[in-house]
């Protein structure tokens, strides 16, 4: 008699294979959506704000660009952690000194530093929607992200980072509501002025909100951390995938809500404040659960990044000087790590209090990244050609394709930046 598929002897393997499966998928998943869910933090969300209210849907299409070079970046970023079982910063001391590790390091603290104060500037303005003094939110968000960090470890953070970014999400909601005009978003796709200034420091903003130094240093540390090989790395892959996409989603879903809004009732605004973004998206959700629902979503960008941010820092000059480095480690036993990671949070809460402009700072965090990208991509490049073994290293028509991706992000942004903001069009 022939065996049938429903049989017991023949059903069990391809369900243990399928539950297997989906265990190594639960097991790996995680950098990948965390760093991205990052990447979508509070400068990034006001970034995409800023770009709807001024020129409508003319910068959606950038963000659908950077998927695939996003994409391309954090595999590599992915492959190197997975492969090496070093961080990024530890590679470029071994393979180029000091000097040059010290460099890629100080490059990382400056983004880190503009990247944390962006995070607790998004918190602060969330609160004053809500009538909570900057200095009582800000304190909030330090003690908060001190007690996640020293109390858990690796997989509990990441845990919590996935958690709490999710509220990102609730920006499809608002999209939706907002209704765009499907024609509009269309004539905005193929309308891109590069001869403007503005249109330029914006899009090199946008730029620079996709492609962050310490996404780079994070996710390659974290893959590390959290002990994957390199029989992960095709989940590894993936889970990166998944986070680039749904990141720019939620980008380009800010940017249509907004334009839909302000973009469409006032042209060229300028946004001064976070309130204003909240008070453009309310009217088509109501008052209270518009602004319920953009607090959680601007909280949730802010937290995991913030995370994410700090820990970054924190690895990164760990790579640099050798002090221990792990959040599987009791503070006792990684003292400067956790010493690192709560002076990142002190400084940024410091800087966001002084009472700078919070929209503009964040948009200029931005452009300070796209302006970074030269040695950024560059380090990421060179260690993917130079430190790999032979099957996983850059080579052939692909090492050629990358190269000429990474030339072009990384010069496209500095001139975007350098003439965008000295105010020089073509």
């Amino acid at each position: 008699m022939d065996s049938s598929p429903h049989e017991p002897g023949q059903s069990k393997p391809a369900f243990m294979s399928r539950r297997s499966r989906l265990s190594i998928w639960l097991a790996v998943m995680g950098p990948g959506l965390v760093v991205m869910l990052a990447d979508t933090d509070a400068g990034s969300l006001i970034t995409a704000a800023q770009s709807g209210a001024q020129w409508g849907y003319q910068l959606l299409l950038a963000q659908f660009i950077l998927i695939p070079i996003l994409i391309m970046a954090q595999e590599l970023t992915v492959r190197l952690g997975i492969v090496t079982q070093r961080g990024h910063g530890e590679l470029i001391r071994q393979r180029f000194g000091k000097l040059w590790a010290a460099i890629a390091v100080v490059t990382l603290v400056i983004a880190c530093a503009g990247a944390i104060v962006s995070e607790m500037s998004g918190i602060a303005g969330v609160g004053h929607i809500w009538g909570i003094p900057s200095s009582v939110s800000v304190a909030a968000v330090v003690i908060f992200l001190g007690a996640v960090v020293v109390t858990g470890s690796y997989r509990r953070v990441e845990l919590i980072a996935l958690s709490i970014g999710l509220f990102e999400l609730v920006f499809l909601i608002v999209m939706v509501w907002a209704k765009p005009d499907v024609r509009d978003v269309a004539q905005g796709l193929v309308k891109v002025p590069l001869g403007n200034p503005e249109y330029l420091y914006l899009l090199a903003a946008n730029i620079g909100a996709v492609i962050m130094p310490w996404m780079i240093f994070y996710q390659q540390s974290a893959v590390v951390d959290k002990g994957l090989t390199v029989k992960h790395l095709k989940h590894s892959r993936w889970d990166t995938v998944i986070g680039a996409i749904i990141t720019q989603v939620v980008m380009a879903s800010v940017l249509i809500a907004v334009a839909a809004t302000i973009g469409k009732s006032d042209p060229g605004e300028q946004l001064e404040t976070v309130e204003q973004i909240s008070h453009a998206l309310t009217p088509f959700l109501g008052e209270f659960v518009g602004q319920v629902l953009f607090s959680l979503g601007m909280v949730g960008a802010a937290l995991v990044a913030a995370i994410v941010v700090s820990c970054t820092a924190a690895w990164g000059l760990g790579e640099l000087t050798g002090y221990k480095r792990s959040l599987s480690s009791s503070p006792r036993e990684a003292p400067w790590f956790y010493l690192v990671y709560a002076a990142v949070l002190v400084v940024g809460a410091v800087i966001t209090l002084s009472g700078v402009n919070l929209i503009d700072l964040n948009v200029g965090v931005q452009v300070m990244n796209a302006l970074l990208l030269p040695i950024v991509l560059g380090f990421l490049f060179a260690l993917s050609i130079k430190t790999l073994p032979e099957e996983y290293r850059l080579k052939g028509i692909w090492m050629w394709a990358v190269g000429v991706v990474v030339v072009l992000t990384a010069g496209f942004g500095v001139y975007a930046g350098v003439f965008g903001a000295f105010g020089i069009g073509t």
